[in-house]
């Protein structure tokens, strides 16, 4: 199956609850910066072209200390198109995990999309296929979680997922979330004062 899973930890709650919350975080364009051609956002293709926002690792680092679980959910279906190697993703996520050691879980669906059947097309956003199996794994109680992510794809799964949801507004030129952002902002540190005043 297209799928790859990193950073597996137990990760126990400060109050000894079996049920644990969760930020579920987008990849490109929330954490690294996208490379953006014709007021879309791709992902970087080599470590060269991968850079995190400024604020990402300090931010990351609040919701590590709040007892909040990490889970990186990123839809990478160039590999699924054919047009990039499920190695180079890898080596990508690799990466993104030493620069951000307090992440716990990195899920990938590299369903090509475009209506193509793919037998993981249930875990590509906007389905909310990678946080549902993320928070079986991880014990994690949804509707104490949250999603965030620039792209309405992340806005729509956290919805279906049963989570509340931040969208970090890029200004992209594309259509908007079916469903409306619970909060919306212009960076992660912004996603972290909301999840952080609403604990």
């Amino acid at each position: 199956m297209g799928e790859r899973r990193y950073c597996e930890q137990t990760v126990t709650s400060m109050d000894g609850s079996t049920k644990r919350r969760a930020v579920f975080l987008d990849r490109d364009g929330t954490l690294n910066l996208p490379v953006v051609r014709d007021g879309k956002p791709y992902p970087p293709n080599t470590i060269d072209e991968f850079r995190l926002f400024d604020d990402v690792i300090e931010a990351c680092d609040k919701l590590k200390d709040a007892d909040y679980v990490l889970v990186v959910v990123t839809n990478q279906p160039d590999v699924g198109r054919g047009t990039q190697s499920q190695a180079a993703v890898e080596v990508l996520n690799d990466h993104l995990h030493s620069l951000i050691p307090s992440l716990d879980r990195i899920e990938v669906c590299y369903a090509p999309g475009r209506d193509q059947p793919h037998p993981d097309s249930h875990r590509r956003k906007p389905a909310p296929g990678m946080l549902l199996d993320a928070a079986k794994d991880l014990d994690v109680d949804l509707a104490q979680s949250w999603m965030v992510g620039d792209r309405w794809g992340d806005i729509d799964a956290g919805y279906a997922a049963g989570c509340r949801t931040v969208l970090i507004d890029r200004g992209y030129s594309e259509r908007g979330p079916d469903h409306t952002p619970d909060f919306t902002v212009d960076s992660l540190s912004g996603a972290t004062r909301i999840i952080l005043s609403r604990r």
